[in-house]
C-alpha cells in the first residue's frame, strides 16, 4: 500500500493550491505534456475554479475523467462536458473516455468516494480488480444512482494506481470513516482494493 496523508477541514482554495504546487512539480520534471485524471460529481468544480486563477500552463496538461455517463458531452451529466467546460478555454486538452483507450501513466489521479466506497464508476457490484485486464470499462451501476441513472464508463484500477500520485477529497466523517477502514484494511470495498494496489503516495482531503 502507499504512504497515505490524511488533511482535515481543508478548503477548495487550500486543496487548489496543493494541486498547483503538484502540478507545477509534475511539468517541472517533465518536457512536454502531461496527463491527470479528474473525478465527476459537484466537488471538485468549485475547486478547479480555484485552480483556474493559478495561471497554470494548461496547454501542457491532458485531462481525462475518472469515469463518465454514457451520454453526448452537451447533456448536463457529461463529466467531460463539465471538465471541457472548465478547463478547456484554459487551453487543456480533454480526453473523453472510450472503451478501447489506452490510458497514459498519470501525472495525477483525483478521485471522490462514494458511502459504498465506490471510486469513479467501480461501484462494489462492479467488483473491481487489480489485475483487470481492461483499461477502461463499461458498466452498469446497482443500484442506479437516481439522479444519474445511466451506463457509465470508467478507468479500472490497474489504470487509476497507473499514476505518480493519488488525491481524494471525500468530505465528511462518514466518508473520512470508510477511507480510514480501507486504510487500516477492515472492508473490501473497491477503494480499499486501490489503496491495496496503489504504489503511489496518497493524499486525502476530508
Amino acid at each position: 500500500m502507499a504512504d497515505i496523508t490524511i488533511n482535515q477541514g481543508a478548503s477548495d482554495s487550500a486543496i487548489a493550491d496543493w494541486l498547483a504546487q503538484h502540478l507545477l512539480n509534475a511539468l517541472a520534471a517533465h518536457t512536454g505534456e502531461i496527463a491527470i485524471s479528474l473525478p465527476g460529481g459537484s466537488t471538485p468544480f468549485p475547486i478547479l475554479a480555484e485552480l483556474a486563477r493559478q495561471g497554470l500552463p494548461f496547454d501542457r496538461i491532458a485531462i481525462w475523467p475518472g469515469d463518465d455517463r454514457v451520454v453526448p458531452d452537451d447533456h448536463p451529466a457529461s463529466n467531460v462536458g463539465r471538465i471541457r467546460a472548465a478547463l478547456e478555454p484554459l487551453g487543456a486538452r480533454i480526453v473523453p473516455l472510450v472503451e478501447d483507450a489506452a490510458p497514459p501513466h498519470f501525472a495525477l489521479v483525483w478521485l471522490g468516494m462514494g458511502l459504498d466506497g465506490h471510486i469513479a464508476s467501480l461501484f462494489p457490484n462492479t467488483d473491481p480488480r487489480p489485475d483487470a485486464p481492461a483499461r477502461v470499462l463499461r458498466l452498469t451501476p446497482d443500484p442506479l444512482p437516481p439522479e444519474a441513472p445511466f451506463d457509465r464508463l470508467s478507468l479500472t484500477i490497474p489504470s487509476l494506481v497507473a499514476t505518480e500520485a493519488l488525491l481524494f477529497v471525500a468530505r465528511g466523517a462518514e466518508k473520512e470513516a470508510i477511507l480510514r477502514a480501507a486504510i487500516a484494511g477492515e472492508h473490501d470495498l473497491p477503494v480499499a482494493r486501490l489503496l491495496k494496489a496503489a504504489q503511489s503516495p496518497a493524499t486525502c482531503f476530508t
